[in-house]
């Protein structure tokens, strides 16, 4: 499709929608494709649930940094800061909405939980001390060990840490323009510089956000504030790369979390999306040759931090949630 005829499309259908309609022109030629849809949990400022006919099912009376919805139905929530949890905390929500503390937070921010396929969580801390902890379901600490990244901004120290299936953990630190790999004593086995090429006084802020362990050793990290997805190869090449230039507009503002489906296509949440224009998409989907094939926008202009795509055309995901 060329961008002119997705440009055109996109902008007399970009209403609060859950799907990309399915009706294009081409010159004189209609083209009939398959809907995409999708249902979703949401996080951020509003924590909520999305059904695939973009109604919401589900919601939460707290702010939210990360978060799953495990197969048994059972959410994962890691919460912001707040008069209750000061250093923020990770909860579990039963599917009859009760609520059980996993971990209390002890420094200034709790940034991700990744619930593990073997039970555990894999959380981190930000603070004096940056941290990446994995507990058990009672909370006991299995494996301890400090974060090498800048201290000077606790905020900015990481975001979506996870533990990739040879058990080592990817770690993002935005300031430091970093995702690295740890092993389980705290050792840095690699690192992938997320600096734009040629950018020397790093003027692109490409803070890496999201990094997703996928493929061949691949990891598709979300870069924030400099408005980029990057897919880097196991030796940190850049494979591919996303910006504006490839989409029919801006959408791209502050791309926060990001999840690799299970056919290769890109989920991407912009972060601002909708501060500017509330109509502007908060999720979109891209595949691998840059095409859209399915946005999200609400009319609203708080975004979302991250989500969770639970099923397309109500087929449920298969295989790892990689977000």
């Amino acid at each position: 499709m060329k961008s002119e005829s997705m440009s055109h499309y996109i902008k007399h259908t970009l209403v609060p929608t859950i799907c990309l309609a399915a009706v294009i022109v081409f010159s004189d030629t209609l083209v009939i494709a398959q809907e995409t849809t999708h249902s979703f949990v949401a996080f951020g400022r509003n924590t909520y649930r999305i059904d695939e006919a973009g109604e919401k099912s589900w919601t939460y009376p707290h702010s939210t940094r990360d978060g799953y919805q495990l197969d048994d139905g059972m959410m994962v929530l890691t919460l912001s800061k707040g008069k209750k949890y000061p250093g923020g905390a990770v909860v579990q929500i039963s599917p009859d909405g009760k609520e059980s503390l996993i971990w209390k937070g002890t420094q200034l921010e709790v940034n991700a939980a990744h619930p593990t396929e073997s039970g555990t969580f894999v959380i981190t801390e930000a603070g004096d001390k940056p941290r990446l902890l994995e507990i058990d379901g009672s909370g006991k600490i299995l494996v301890e060990f400090p974060l090498r990244c800048q201290k000077k901004n606790y905020h900015m120290q990481t975001r979506m840490a996870r533990k990739n299936a040879d058990g080592t953990y990817h770690v993002p630190h935005l300031l430091d323009f970093a995702v690295r790999n740890y092993d389980s004593t705290g050792k840095v086995l690699s690192s992938i510089d997320t600096t734009v090429p040629g950018d020397s006084e790093r003027k692109i802020h490409t803070w890496p956000f999201t990094a997703i362990r996928h493929g061949d050793g691949q990891t598709l990290v979300c870069c924030t504030n400099g408005n980029r997805v990057v897919d880097f190869d196991s030796n940190g090449k850049i494979l591919w790369e996303l910006t504006n230039d490839d989409l029919p507009g801006p959408w791209l503002q502050d791309p926060c979390g990001g999840q690799v489906l299970p056919n290769g296509n890109v989920v991407i949440t912009s972060y601002a999306g909708g501060r500017i224009d509330p109509r502007a998409p908060k999720l979109f989907e891209v595949n691998r040759e840059k095409k859209v094939v399915w946005t999200y926008s609400d009319g609203q202009t708080s975004g979302i931090h991250h989500f969770q795509i639970l099923t397309t055309n109500g087929e449920k995901l298969d295989g790892p949630v990689l977000k």
